[in-house]
């Protein structure tokens, strides 16, 4: 396909770049990622093979200027950081980055990378730093060695502890992952969990609901939080980070002011994404149009190169769609100039029906300006509300 110069409005949202790393050490029995457990990795092997669909990438997408990077996963920290450099070094050399006019990696792109606070992986953290990793995000989502070993994690709470005490002292941006409605919890311990979190001064935490995926190892084994106490956990959850400065700024996620992921920002406010690596997502624009791209599951299967990508153009509905049902989980809402430089539509005319009228006569949806955003009800029944949005 040709590549032309032109730059639709959706590239001012961000080019991110996303970097899947499919490897771990076990399963996590609540994981539906694409996730896998292999006694032997080829190292320089994987190295090669993401440089060069990097390369492939930069000669379709010329002209872009990277706001963010994102290794994830599986489990990125057991990626060695040489790949992690060898990464970074080949994106500077493609792209320009947000903030260095001469493609020099700077604190002006975020570059991510998901851990888990194990020892062994803790013990990599200056070198990803050294590498060009400017923001970690550790997997904790417990801070009790009873609920850790029933999420299947590698780590106990002291290894958890002392990973944040490191991640601290290396990098100036950090994030955690909390799972809350685990099991048997209920409103008062989940409190307690979350003060001792936000005592840690975190500037940024991602809380999730349990929820139970088809297919996992908790499938019909582990019932998720009935509806009442899902609320009243989720309620509880609001009402402690925004008395810590942490308020919330998309559904599970939460930020000192300043402090978001401006790479996770690009994937909702609906701006271009590259994804790499097994069973990565992208959405891309090329000649006016806008691209989803998957690229292959099976880590065997992709590292062979075997019809590597899929790619589907997405209709004007389609991305509307999609930019609808991204963009409402952000508390601020779908910004009505970027869907209309998106869909050619105003945001108003496009929903303009008895649905929209019945929810924000409801409370569940309210306009900030050209802002339509879920009210603090409706983001607890966000999926209630698309489904009437978006018949």
């Amino acid at each position: 396909m040709a590549v032309s110069g032109h730059h639709s409005p959706g590239q001012s949202r961000g080019f991110a770049i996303y970097l899947h790393w499919p490897f771990c050490l076990a399963k996590c029995p609540y994981c539906d990622f694409n996730s896998h457990v292999r006694d032997q990795v080829d190292q320089a092997a994987w190295r090669k093979a993401l440089l060069d669909e990097v390369d492939q990438a930069a000669a379709r997408l010329p002209g872009r200027t990277v706001s963010s990077i994102f290794f994830g996963g599986g489990t990125p920290s057991l990626m060695p950081p040489e790949t992690v450099s060898a990464l970074l070094d080949r994106i500077a050399g493609h792209w320009s980055m947000n903030g260095g006019a001469d493609g020099s990696l700077d604190q002006g792109v975020e570059i991510t990378l998901e851990a888990n606070p194990t020892s062994v992986e803790a013990g990599r953290f200056r070198a990803y730093a050294a590498a060009g990793v400017n923001r970690l995000s550790l997997g904790v989502q417990a801070l009790n060695d009873q609920d850790l070993r029933r999420l299947g994690r590698n780590h106990d709470a002291r290894e958890a502890m002392a990973a944040l005490e490191l991640a601290r002292e290396t990098y100036a941006r950090c994030n955690f992952d909390l799972i809350y409605a685990r099991p048997g919890q209920d409103v008062g311990q989940w409190r307690a969990e979350l003060a001792q979190a936000l005592a840690l001064g975190p500037s940024h935490l991602s809380l999730y609901q349990l929820t139970i995926e088809k297919g996992t190892a908790f499938d019909g084994v582990i019932q998720a939080a009935d509806g009442d106490l899902a609320a009243d956990l989720y309620e509880a959850t609001q009402e402690a980070c925004a008395a810590a400065g942490l308020p919330a700024y998309e559904i599970s996620n939460h930020a000192a002011p300043g402090q978001e992921s401006r790479h996770n920002l690009a994937y909702w406010r609906y701006g271009e994404y590259l994804g790499l690596g097994p069973g990565a997502h992208g959405r891309l624009l090329i000649d006016g149009q806008r691209l989803a791209t998957s690229q292959r599951t099976s880590p065997e299967g992709w590292l062979a190169g075997e019809r590597r990508t899929t790619e589907t153009v997405l209709s004007t509905e389609d991305r509307a769609t999609e930019m609808l049902m991204m963009g409402m989980r952000l508390t601020q809402g779908v910004d009505g100039a970027a869907f209309l430089a998106e869909v050619g539509v105003p945001l108003a005319d496009w929903l303009a029906g008895p649905g929209l009228e019945r929810l924000l006569a409801g409370g569940l949806l309210l306009w900030r300006g050209d802002h339509l955003a879920a009210s603090a009800d409706g983001l607890q029944v966000l999926n209630a509300v698309l489904a009437e949005l978006l018949p």
